[in-house]
């Protein structure tokens, strides 16, 4: 009995520490998500920024709609895009937000058009983000103050099955952005990495918002108040539960769990399209 009182009083301490740490995490979580999601301060963002908003991939999706709020604000925006028709009707309407996925899942060496594949998400949701960062940055220096708006995925976090290529190049994008954040920010620029889950666009072909899946108007009112807040952010309440939900699952569940998911997009993909 004696020889086991040490042990006990181990455990029991080991048990005590881990719910303390439980619930300070939980603590932290929820006076964060009341701080960013109950405490926006819509204020700040706007013309306090400066006068001009430079916005990519801006005639569809995330991009267009992040044109149109800014816009709301009273921001002169210069609207980046690959389709000059597209461009003439945005702007008859009324950052780095351009991005190119997959057609759907796929193992690394059956992507269709490899090669092609390849250089085009690269060159569009790296290098693009590069060059663009080194054109504005400058001017937002000599004003000290700007900031630039990195759009991720929730994909660029989490290392997804199917979507390798796709899933490498947004992380690299958190990771810039994170490094510019810290290298920028005592000079006045607020670097942003956007990271959403699902939203109701044409790239992620989900035409029907969902609670989880929302337009992309619905997500970007809402990324929109956590300027100056979170240098990292899932953008939309339910994104940033989900995001705290799989941030609590060991990796290998999370992966299998993708895995089989995009499995079975991969399958249906091949079904309607007579690949099988």
């Amino acid at each position: 009995m004696d020889s086991a009182a040490p042990a006990a009083g181990f455990f029991y301490w080991v048990g005590a520490s881990t719910v303390a740490y439980l619930v300070l995490r939980l603590s932290y979580s929820l006076f964060s998500a009341l701080r960013v999601w109950g405490l926006g301060h819509e204020a700040e963002v706007g013309q306090a920024l400066g006068e001009w908003a430079v916005v990519t991939g801006s005639t569809d999706g995330i991009g267009k709609s992040y044109a149109e709020e800014l816009a709301k604000r009273g921001m002169k925006i210069v609207l980046i895009s690959r389709s000059q028709e597209k461009l003439k009707e945005v702007a008859n309407e009324i950052m780095n937000n351009v991005g190119m996925s997959y057609e759907y899942p796929e193992y690394f060496l059956d992507i269709p058009d490899l090669d092609n594949t390849i250089n085009k998400l690269i060159n569009i949701n790296i290098f693009s983000v590069c060059k663009m960062t080194q054109l504005v940055l400058p001017g937002m220096l000599e004003r000290s103050k700007g900031a630039i708006l990195n759009i991720s995925s929730a994909s660029g976090v989490y290392p997804v099955p199917l979507l390798s290529v796709y899933s490498a190049t947004k992380a690299f994008v958190d990771f810039f952005s994170q490094c510019l954040h810290v290298e920028y920010r005592s000079k006045g620029i607020f670097v942003q990495t956007v990271l959403p889950f699902f939203v109701a666009t044409k790239m992620a072909k989900i035409r029907k918002p969902t609670f989880d899946k929302p337009s992309s108007e619905t997500f970007v009112k809402s990324a929109i108040k956590t300027i100056g807040l979170q240098s990292r952010t899932n953008g939309y309440p339910v994104h940033a539960i989900m995001d705290w939900i799989f941030s609590l699952m060991p990796s290998w569940l999370f992966m299998k769990i993708s895995m089989s998911l995009n499995k079975g997009l991969r399958a249906r993909y091949l079904k309607k399209t007579k690949k099988t």
